[in-house]
C-alpha cells in the first residue's frame, strides 16, 4: 500500500459490538441462547463490552419484517426493539461505551430524528452515535404512509440533506448558550440560538433547535455504503465507516481507497475511522477453535435455512430438494423481481448468477447447505484461531494500521463477547495494541476523533458553533 495515502496508525486496535439481532449468523436454538428482545440480554452485552473497554454498541434497525417468499421469515429471530429506545435505557446501565442507533434517512425526518438523537446524546453524557443508512426500495416503503420510494440514484442525494440539516439543528446552539450563573437574567444568551432554513428538492424546513449541545458537540455519525457513491458521501460527512472488508490484505487497500477520497474530500487522512464487522470464534488452542468454528457453521446453517435461503434467489419453493444435495439443476423465475432476493438475481442475470454458482459448488464438492454455509458468513471466514494466535493476528493489523478497530458481531447472545473480554482483551493489552483504560469521557473522545467537521467549518469562520442560516442554504 502506498506510504503516501496510507496515514500513520497509531498502532492500536479498538471494539465495537454490533448487537445484530435479526439473522441467521446468532445461534438461537442452544441452551446457551439467551432472548434476543429482552433488555438483559443487551444489558449484558452492552456491559460486557464496557467491562472490555470497548468503544462502541451497535444497533441494527428494520423497517419491516423480512419475508420469504411472500410470508414472514420465521427461522430466524424476527423483530426487535426500537434502537434509540434500547439505547437510551441502556445509558443508564453503563458509563463510557457509546450507544450506536442505525436510523435510516429515507423514512425519517431530519427534524424529529435529529432532536431524538441529540436527546440520547445529551442524556448520555456524549456518547450517541447514528449508522445513517439509506433505502430506496417499495417494499420497505410500503410500511410508511406515504408510502413509495426513491429512485436509487437520489438515495445519497437525500440522505446528505438531510445530515446536513440535522448538523445544522445541532450547531444551532451557540457556545455558552445557557446562563453560567443563576444570577443571570435569563437562562438563554439572547442571539444565542439561530433559526435553521432549509429549502431545496428534499426539504422544506424552518426549525428552531430545542437542545444545548453535549460534551462531544454532536452525535458522531457512521456510514457503511460501500458503492463509490457511499464511499464519496462517507468521507464528507462521516466519522467512521463501518466496512465489509476485515481480511489483511483487502483492509489495506480499502482504506487506501478511503484515505485517497479522504484526501480529496480536504479532510485530514486519518479523519475518518474504519471498523469492519467481524465474527470471533476462539479457543485455547488452534485445534478448539477450528471444532468451535465447525459447530458454529453448523448451527448457523440448518437443512431448512440452507433452502430457504436458495429459495430466496431462486423466486420458487426448492422443499423438493435435499440440503445436503446438489444445488438444482432448475433455473431460477426470471419475471418476478423483488428486493428481497437480491439485485444480482433481477431479470436474466438471475440464470447466468444461478450457473455460475452450480459451476461453483461442483467445483468444490459442496452440498446446498455447504455451499449457503460458506457464502453466508460475516465477512468471509471470520477470525478463527487460539487465543494469542488471533492476539498476534490483531497486532498485525495494528502495526499496519488496516483497519482502526472491529465492529465484533457475537454468533451467541448474550455470552458471545465473554472469551473475548475475559481471555483476547488482556493478551491484546500484553502486546501494547488494546487500550488499558477510556481516554475521555466522551465517544468523539475515546474513538480518537476531531471536532465535528460542521464545527471546525464554524470556528474557522468565526460564527462560535451556530447553525446554518437561510443565506448559508441553495435553494
Amino acid at each position: 500500500m502506498s506510504t503516501h495515502h496510507r496515514p500513520a496508525g497509531n498502532g492500536q486496535i479498538q471494539f465495537g459490538v454490533f448487537f445484530q439481532g435479526v439473522n441467521h449468523t446468532t445461534v438461537w436454538k442452544t441452551p446457551e441462547s439467551g432472548s434476543q428482545t429482552d433488555f438483559e440480554s443487551f444489558r449484558r452485552v452492552a456491559q460486557t463490552a464496557e467491562r472490555g473497554l470497548f468503544s462502541a454498541f451497535f444497533l441494527g434497525e428494520g423497517l419491516r419484517l423480512r419475508e420469504h417468499l411472500g410470508r414472514i421469515h420465521d427461522l430466524d429471530v424476527a423483530g426487535r426493539p426500537d434502537a434509540q429506545t434500547a439505547l437510551a435505557a441502556l445509558a443508564a446501565v453503563t458509563t463510557n461505551i457509546g450507544l450506536v442507533a442505525t436510523q435510516n434517512t429515507t423514512y425519517n425526518d431530519p427534524a424529529d430524528l435529529a432532536h431524538r438523537l441529540a436527546s440520547l446524546d445529551l442524556l448520555s453524557g456524549g456518547r450517541a452515535a447514528w449508522n445513517i443508512v439509506t433505502t430506496d426500495n417499495a417494499w420497505t416503503g410500503a410500511n410508511f404512509r406515504r408510502g413509495g420510494f426513491l429512485k436509487h440514484e437520489d438515495r445519497y442525494i437525500r440522505a446528505e440533506a438531510f445530515v446536513q440539516t440535522a448538523k445544522a439543528i445541532w450547531d444551532s446552539w451557540a457556545d455558552g448558550a445557557i446562563a453560567g450563573s443563576r444570577n443571570a437574567g435569563r437562562w438563554l444568551e439572547e442571539g444565542s440560538i439561530t433559526p435553521v432554513r432549509r429549502k431545496d428538492a428534499s426539504f422544506d424546513v424552518d426549525i428552531t433547535g430545542r437542545l444545548p449541545r453535549s460534551s462531544q458537540h454532536h452525535p458522531v455519525l457512521f456510514q457503511a455504503g460501500d458503492s463509490p457513491d457511499g464511499r464519496d458521501f462517507a468521507v464528507r460527512n462521516a466519522d467512521v465507516i463501518f466496512s465489509r472488508h476485515a481480511e489483511l490484505e483487502d483492509a489495506r487497500k480499502f482504506r487506501e481507497d478511503i484515505v485517497a477520497r479522504t484526501l480529496k474530500a480536504g479532510r485530514p487522512a486519518d479523519d475518518v475511522k474504519i471498523f469492519p464487522g467481524q465474527e470471533f470464534i476462539l479457543g485455547a488452542t488452534e485445534a478448539e477453535a477450528e471444532e468451535k468454528h465447525q459447530w458454529v457453521r453448523e448451527q448457523q446453517v440448518g437443512p431448512e435455512t440452507a433452502i430457504a435461503y436458495l429459495e430466496q434467489f431462486w423466486g420458487r419453493t426448492l422443499t423438493g430438494y435435499d440440503p445436503d444435495g446438489p444445488l438444482p439443476e432448475t433455473d431460477p423465475i426470471v419475471d418476478v423481481t423483488n428486493p428481497t432476493r437480491g439485485n444480482a438475481f433481477h431479470g436474466a442475470s438471475a440464470k447466468e448468477l444461478a450457473a455460475q454458482w452450480r459451476a461453483e459448488a461442483t467445483e468444490k464438492g459442496q452440498s446446498i447447505r455447504q455451499f449457503v454455509a460458506a457464502r453466508s458468513r460475516l465477512n468471509g471466514r471470520g477470525l478463527v484461531g487460539s487465543y494469542d494466535g488471533i492476539a498476534d493476528k490483531l497486532a498485525e493489523y495494528a502495526r499496519t494500521g488496516a483497519v482502526d478497530g472491529f465492529n465484533i458481531t457475537p454468533w451467541i447472545v448474550p455470552g458471545g463477547l465473554d472469551e473475548i473480554v475475559n481471555e483476547l482483551v488482556p493478551r491484546l493489552q500484553d502486546r501494547g495494541v488494546y487500550r488499558t483504560e477510556y481516554e475521555g469521557t466522551n465517544l468523539r473522545e475515546n474513538l480518537g476523533l476531531r471536532a465535528p467537521l460542521s464545527r471546525r467549518a464554524s470556528l474557522n469562520s468565526g460564527r462560535n458553533g451556530a447553525g446554518l442560516t437561510e443565506s448559508e442554504n441553495v435553494a
